[in-house]
């Protein structure tokens, strides 16, 4: 992968799917991978079975096997399958459930792309919070130690304050 993150890559999860290549043949045969990217792919709250539907083992039970076999893009040889997707048919037919499904898909995304928002906004505001709460820290122990012309280096240049920050172990928590 380019010694790259998931989320470092351009890839859009929102897209991926069931049957998704890249999803289930790299990220998920890939344990590493699972648990860089567990909170994206899996902490949902949902309860999730990973099913590989091409699959080459026989060790499953025909009903699976079929089942495996309809995901997998083959014409159904089951009747619980047949009615599986006798119903799956007459859903994709169904005008409002797909403008249910399409808006509530609209809707998380939205609302994934607003918490990646909110996240960042809170996380440079937590940031800033504890650049504060360092400097002041820095500031107390500069006056009690009486070394009041740092205080005034501080002020106006990054790499000084940096030093000072690592010379009282400010930066190691």
């Amino acid at each position: 992968m380019d010694g790259k993150s998931l989320r470092e890559q351009k890839t859009d999860w929102e897209e991926l799917g069931i049957s998704n290549d890249f999803l289930f043949g790299k990220v998920m045969q890939d344990a590493e991978l699972c648990r860089e990217e567990k909170d994206l792919l899996l902490e949902d709250g949902a309860r999730k079975i990973f099913l590989n539907a091409d699959s080459e083992m026989d060790d499953v039970s025909a009903e699976l096997k079929a089942f495996l076999d309809y995901v997998a893009g083959k014409e159904p040889e089951d009747s619980f399958v047949r009615k599986l997707e006798e119903a799956v048919r007459k859903a994709k037919k169904n005008r409002e459930w797909r403008h249910e499904y399409m808006t509530l898909l609209m809707r998380d995304r939205q609302n994934y792309k607003k918490g990646k928002i909110d996240g960042k906004i809170e996380g440079k505001r937590e940031g800033k919070m504890e650049g504060q709460k360092m400097m002041l820290e820095l500031i107390q122990k500069l006056m009690a130690d009486g070394r009041l012309d740092d205080i005034a280096k501080i002020k106006d240049n990054e790499e000084d304050c940096q030093k000072l920050y690592r010379e009282y172990n400010i930066l190691d928590r």
